[in-house]
This record gives structure tokens, sequence and C-alpha cells, in this order.
């Protein structure tokens, strides 16, 4: 199972209602989706489509980054949409405070909780051994550990990788000198190598940017697998790059470039058939729109690449 994590942004929550109504019926993703905004209007869209599509998904309650400082909001603003826990997966990300995080679940009265280990996670802390071996816990998502694996051995829990496998750059142009290079392999072998899932951040950065200025070069990054079902990702980037003027002609030479491969590799899916659309009737859509059509594709690639090695 692939847990894909993501920042409850417009486009990212539009990816995942997109992909809902597409592959409710044959997906093998769930999606862990930690709220950054206050408003939840978007969320409000999303998360119905995906619970009515049997989507299940994972919600962090104590996001670190964005503009929620209290908890509270997140559960009182959806209450509808998380009425039926049966529906998610309550989410919680671990510095080093494990009593208190022990505290919120014993408090809520939450199953199957999902833990997120960060990079100050100490995993030689007996508070953590606790809390992680309770009966509370099903699912601990974390970076390559060795320690962690072998204490969570044979102990019912569902351990999860977490790899940064996006190559981010200072600056969109950056990428021409990087066409391609390689994603992913976790789909093969997550399973030999003792997980019950894995997850990364698709093809965003990891590290959370809040809007930014006008960019002087457009890039799309799209994954794609090789014939040895490896996953690698392309960047396609516009050639116009002196300056943020035209921003609508650096995307028609970033899309022209992905469109001639995509038609090149014979690569159909919605993601990729919605680019060429906007693409063959020279429509710009917006760059939060190319960072869905991304998400997106990846979303469905490695769905695709699951029901087929599994």
């Amino acid at each position: 199972m692939y847990y894909p994590y993501l920042r409850g942004r417009q486009f990212e929550l539009i990816a995942l209602r997109e992909y809902a109504l597409q592959y409710g019926d044959k997906n093998n993703i769930v999606p862990i989706i930690e709220p950054v905004k206050k408003t939840f209007n978007s969320m409000k869209l999303a998360l119905p489509k995906l619970i009515n599509r049997k989507v299940k998904f994972a919600l962090i309650l104590n996001p670190q980054v964005g503009e929620i400082d209290n908890p509270q909001y997140i559960t009182e603003a959806l209450t509808v949409e998380l009425a039926d826990q049966s529906d998610w997966i309550p989410a919680y990300i671990l510095a080093n405070d494990y009593e208190n995080i022990a505290i919120q679940i014993e408090k809520s009265g939450y199953k199957d909780v999902m833990l997120i280990c960060s990079d100050i996670t100490d995993s030689s802390n007996i508070g953590f051994e606790n809390l992680i071996l309770s009966s509370n816990i099903k699912y601990i998502v974390s970076k390559e550990n060795r320690t962690l694996k072998r204490k969570l051995s044979n102990k019912g829990k569902h351990l999860i990788r977490l790899d940064d496998s996006f190559n981010p750059q200072k600056r969109n142009k950056d990428y021409l000198v990087m066409p391609e290079e390689k994603f992913s392999e976790e789909h093969l072998y997550y399973k030999e190598d003792g997980y019950n899932g894995f997850s990364d951040y698709t093809v965003i950065v990891s590290d959370f940017i809040e809007g930014g200025a006008a960019p002087w070069a457009v890039a799309i990054h799209l994954t794609y697998k090789k014939e040895n079902n490896e996953i690698w990702v392309k960047h396609f980037v516009s050639d116009s790059n002196d300056s943020i003027a035209n921003i609508q002609g650096k995307f028609a030479e970033a899309s022209e470039k992905a469109v001639n491969f995509l038609n090149l590799s014979n690569i159909h899916n919605n993601a990729s058939d919605e680019l060429r659309g906007y693409y063959n009737n020279a429509t710009y859509p917006g760059l939060g729109m190319v960072k869905k059509i991304s998400i997106k594709n990846h979303l469905e690639l490695i769905n695709e690449l699951l029901n087929t090695v599994e």
C-alpha cells in the first residue's frame, strides 16, 4: 500500500478528489494529509469525495507547519467529515513529546492511530517504545530505521517507510541540466524489506513552502516507469527564462516537451491527457493546476504499478 504525504492545500486536495473519483474502486493508496490552512473549504470538498469512493485517508491532528496552532481547529471544523472513524486514520507527528501524544490519544478514544516519526524522534526512548507498542497504535511511519524495525518485529504493527524521493533545485531552470533521474523503487521491494507500506512526498518538495514569487521558468515534473518498473522522474522546463514575463509562453514551452515525451512513450492516464488538452488547446491553466497534474500523474502511476505487482 502507498501512503503519499501531502499538505492540505487547494491543489493537493483537488488531485486527491479527482484521483478518488477515478480510481476509488481500484485503489492502492492511503493519502496522509497534513492540514496547513485555518480555512477548511478545500478539505470539506475533498474528504467527502474520498469517503464516498472508499479511499481511506490519514489526517494529521497536530500539524507542524502552516497556520494551525491548535489541533482543536481541525476536529471542530471537520466534525461531519470525521464522524465515522472507519473512514479515516487519526495521525500524529512525533517529536519527543511522547507522553503528551499518549494523553491526547487516550482522551480522544481513537483506535488504529498512525504515528509519524520526525527527524528528532528518539527511538531509544522508553516513552517512545511504550507509545508505539500501545494497543491504540496501528501504523508507524518512519524513514529507514533498523532499530525501530526490530522493535516492531512480530508486534502486529504496520510499519511504513517514508522516503524523501524528490530532488529539489533552487531554481526551476536548474532542472534543465538534469532532465531525468531515478525517483523510487520502493513499490517493488517494500514487502521484501519488511515494511507494510511505503510513503513519499510525491513530486513536491518535502519542506513546507507557502506561496512564492512569480517564477522565471516553468517546470513540469512527471514520474513514469522504466522497463524494469523502477519509477523515474522527468523535468520539462521552459526555455525563455530570462525574466518573469509571459508565464503563458513558458508553460507552452514546457508542456510541449512534456506532451512530446508522453506521446513518444505512449503514456495515457487522466493526468497526462489533461495536460495534453491544455497544450493542444493552447490554454494556460495556472501553476496550481500544473502542480495538481504532476501529483495526480504520480498517484495514478503508483496505483497502476501496485495493481500490476500485487
